[in-house]
């Protein structure tokens, strides 16, 4: 069959209605792009503003993050590190501050012979135990004369003073009032005025958590029959209990550690630990110092680590 040619006419005029109708479509599309052109932008703009909250978000607490990390991490450095340097330089065959030679148990040996020193050592302890023990007795003693109806808010803030006044004035006018009546200096006076640095922390402690106890407490044990000696060992002194046990150590660290004191009061027939390693620092620093240091943080590490087991801390709690 003979496939006719459409007409010219009507190709072309066909043509142009399709080329015509493109552009309009096109036009229409631009037109609708136009107008939906400001609300993207406004889109565009508040995906930008959420993108930039997160991340500054993100950023602020990474940034927040890492410096808390690097100030705790700088104030375990400055309390550790000159500890560490000084239990590796203990084993160090040189004196400090030499640098390191090689490795050595010397120090330790003769840490071992020094008799001297651990007579020192046995001195601070007896009397950081003695005066812990007095401070103690007579602040449940000041408590329990509270219990009983007695009036302590004249007389109370006596024992402050020791917190406020320096312990070089306090030290002064100790030796003053111990020369004044002529007692001879010795462990008595020693064990007397760490017992007074003692009072000024365990009588504020021990009033201030006396006044926090429930009072129904009390009350309820009245009501019971118990008398009032029977409620204070039965109630008070075991709720206290706690709060002796905190003191306690708080008050042995400080008569043990304590130079000032020491120093006025002492004399020259005793001579406390801390007395003792002044003589040595005097001479010069012996590694001996070092070896000591070491096992004084061994024997208190391994204390805390008792104390704080959960044993034995329920039964001392």
């Amino acid at each position: 069959m003979i496939k006719r040619k459409a007409p010219v006419g009507k190709v072309h005029s066909h043509s142009v209605y399709t080329f015509f109708g493109k552009i309009k479509s096109l036009g229409s599309s631009l037109y609708l792009g136009i107008c939906a052109f400001p609300k993207l932008s406004i889109f565009l703009k508040n995906c930008s503003k959420i993108c930039k909250k997160r991340f500054s978000q993100q950023a602020h607490k990474w940034l927040q993050k890492t410096g808390r990390f690097c100030f705790v991490s700088m104030s375990y450095m400055f309390l550790y590190v000159p500890i560490g340097v000084l239990i590796i330089f203990s084993f160090n065959s040189e004196r400090f501050p030499a640098p390191w030679s090689a490795f050595t148990l010397k120090w330790y040996h003769e840490l071992f012979h020094s008799k001297e020193l651990w007579k020192a050592f046995v001195h601070s302890l007896f009397v950081a135990s003695i005066s812990t023990c007095i401070s103690l007795a007579m602040g449940v003693f000041v408590i329990f004369f509270r219990s009983q109806g007695g009036q302590l808010k004249k007389s109370l803030p006596l024992f402050y003073g020791n917190l406020i006044i320096p312990e070089t004035v306090l030290a002064i006018s100790l030796l003053s009032y111990f020369t004044f009546f002529k007692i001879p200096l010795g462990l008595t006076t020693l064990i007397i005025a760490h017992t007074v640095l003692g009072l000024g922390f365990v009588i504020p402690i021990l009033y201030t958590r006396y006044l926090q106890l429930d009072t129904r407490l009390h009350e309820a044990s009245e009501v019971l029959g118990a008398g009032a000696k029977q409620t204070f060992f039965k109630i008070t002194l075991p709720l206290l209990k706690p709060t002796l046990t905190a003191t306690g150590l708080l008050i042995f660290i400080l008569s043990f550690d304590d130079f000032i004191l020491s120093y006025f009061c002492a004399g020259t027939s005793v001579q406390t630990l801390s007395l003792y390693l002044l003589g040595m620092l005097r001479v010069g620093i012996s590694p001996i110092v070092n070896a000591l240091s070491a096992l004084l943080l061994l024997l208190s590490s391994v204390l805390v680590m008792i104390f704080f087991s959960s044993k034995l801390r329920s039964r001392i709690l």
